[in-house]
């Protein structure tokens, strides 16, 4: 990645798979127990809504979520590590939002780790809400499962 960021220049681009040599590596180092390559390859075959956001060559980020009826269920969410904590997984969400009102949706639905605080404050203060938690919904280290708290956003 490039040491100094051209903020000017971040922009969205649709996350395709001869792009995914770029996503995995940020995906590898957010999360235990992250995405693969199919899973990936998967959502974009199903049609999804996936994004990039990069700045010149370098990806800062990308969602991925689906389109339900009149709703959308954000899947994955992810800032790069270098990245992190400089408002654009806020950025995303916002985009994503705007995306899903064009498409006619009432709500975002998303789940999120119990134990990832971080991204909890950043959705809490984009006005998602608690509305339930699914018990051993995520991998966890030693074949343990992790409750994930179920958070949504009237469009």
């Amino acid at each position: 990645m490039s040491a100094v960021l051209d903020t000017r220049e971040a922009g969205f681009e649709p996350m395709t798979e001869s792009r995914l040599g770029q996503v995995l590596p940020i995906e590898r180092g957010a999360y235990e127990h992250p995405w693969t390559a199919g899973n990936f390859a998967d959502s974009l075959r199903a049609g999804y809504e996936a994004q990039l956001l990069c700045a010149g060559e370098d990806v800062l980020g990308y969602f991925v979520a689906m389109k339900g009826v009149d709703e959308v269920h954000l899947l994955n969410l992810t800032v790069a590590q270098p990245w992190q904590g400089q408002g654009w997984g806020r950025l995303m969400l916002d985009a994503l939002a705007t995306w899903a009102r064009r498409q006619g949706a009432q709500w975002l639905w998303l789940e999120v780790r119990v134990g990832n605080v971080r991204a909890q404050k950043v959705y809490e203060s984009s006005g998602f809400r608690r509305v339930g938690q699914r018990k051993a919904y995520y991998p966890a280290a030693g074949g343990l499962r992790e409750d994930a708290i179920v958070m949504s956003l009237k469009l």
